[in-house]
């Protein structure tokens, strides 16, 4: 079987890169900060936890792994990219560990958590020298973080399904909020009451709703729902759950 040799090196007819020497270490290194600080900035921008800084040093760290196991393995001391392994799973758990769930029981950070996993997925293919494979990867990560929120929205607000969360004045609304669904031609899937606000004199809730009527599926979104529903009196407040 004949050795593997990146695109991108004999495209540009640099050699040099697919060894390990101090000049394809400082590129790969470079390569993995530029992807990253790209991604980062994205998420900043956005005003995420994770953000510009975070971004690097995962994607540095997973790269730097990459390049010792890449030694260890060459000069035959290990077989399996060992400092790799527990580059990928340390980053996991940094991840599962920045997942907040807010008052709303509304999940926060999972898409910035799993863009620093895939971050650091990058980060160890630059490390290895698929600097094509890393730049494919980046552009899909990069598109998925940037251009499909909002292809997802929209499909979000047309789905069938959507919980909201419901702060309503008194306990003895929410028999007119149920009567009141059931007349717009929706049901009610489940409603749990927030433990959050126990003991606050709030009436909250989180609500599953499902929308059973022709013509709200086709002519009305979640939103458009939502905003008719904020205007009965007896309700406080009410959002749509991501």
């Amino acid at each position: 079987m004949t050795e593997y040799v990146d695109p991108i090196v004999r495209l540009f007819d640099v050699p040099a890169l697919s060894v390990l020497s101090v000049w394809s270490v400082v590129f790969r290194v470079f390569l993995s900060l530029a992807l990253s600080a790209w991604i980062g900035c994205e998420r900043s921008e956005k005003r995420h936890a994770a953000g510009l800084r975070t971004f690097m040093i995962v994607s540095l760290a997973s790269t730097v792994s990459m390049l010792l196991d890449y030694y260890h393995m060459g000069n035959g001391a290990v077989r399996v990219p060992l400092i790799s392994t527990a580059s990928v799973i340390a980053v996991a758990i940094i991840t599962v560990n920045s997942i907040l769930y807010s008052a709303r029981s509304q999940i926060k950070g999972l898409t910035t958590s799993v863009g620093l996993w895939a971050c650091s997925i990058i980060g160890l293919t630059v490390g290895a020298g698929l600097y094509t494979v890393a730049l494919i990867a980046f552009v899909g990560l990069l598109v998925s973080l940037s251009l499909f929120p909002q292809f997802e929205r929209y499909l979000k607000n047309r789905s069938n399904h959507f919980e909201v969360h419901l702060e309503l004045k008194e306990v003895h609304c929410l028999q007119n909020f149920v009567k009141t669904i059931r007349e717009l031609g929706m049901t009610i899937d489940d409603i749990e009451a927030n433990p959050a606000y126990a003991g606050s004199g709030l009436s909250v809730y989180t609500v599953s709703i499902t929308v059973k009527s022709k013509e709200l599926k086709q002519y009305k979104t979640h939103t458009e729902i939502i905003q008719a529903l904020a205007s009965l009196d007896y309700i406080m407040f009410i959002e749509e759950m991501n």
